[in-house]
């Protein structure tokens, strides 16, 4: 039997995060029934303009498809050593698979695996 359902996607970091482009709320279903538990939504409101959706929209969808949904905007540059490290712990304890997407969803791997960095220079 053929499904009908959306097929995102994604690119898997690591066990945890997967990433993903910009998503809609009506990707949340997908990304639940892809297995998906939670979403990290790393871009800043109307970063891409008036039509990118708002992150309400999205939580809510997340929230009414079974995820959990965390916002950590920060601008396609100049990530701070702080975002990183909130990125991994955010992913570290968000229920797994996480899904995370900014435009492209480099910006969110990027921050994920400098936190990653920074937490293991942290322990020595």
């Amino acid at each position: 039997m053929e499904s009908n359902a959306v097929r995102l996607h994604t690119e898997r970091v690591d066990g945890a995060l997967s990433i993903t482009p910009q998503l809609e709320a009506q990707d949340m279903e997908a990304a639940a029934a892809q297995g998906y538990r939670s979403i990290i939504n790393n871009r800043p409101d109307f970063e891409g303009g008036p039509g990118q959706p708002r992150s309400a929209e999205l939580e809510a969808a997340a929230r009414a498809a079974g995820l959990q949904y965390r916002h950590l905007p920060v601008p396609p540059s100049g990530h701070s050593d702080a975002d990183a490290r909130r990125m991994a712990d955010l992913v570290d304890s968000l229920p797994k698979p996480v899904l995370a997407f900014c435009r492209s969803g480099r910006r969110s791997a990027a921050l994920y695996q400098k936190g990653r960095s920074a937490a293991r220079d942290s322990r020595g």
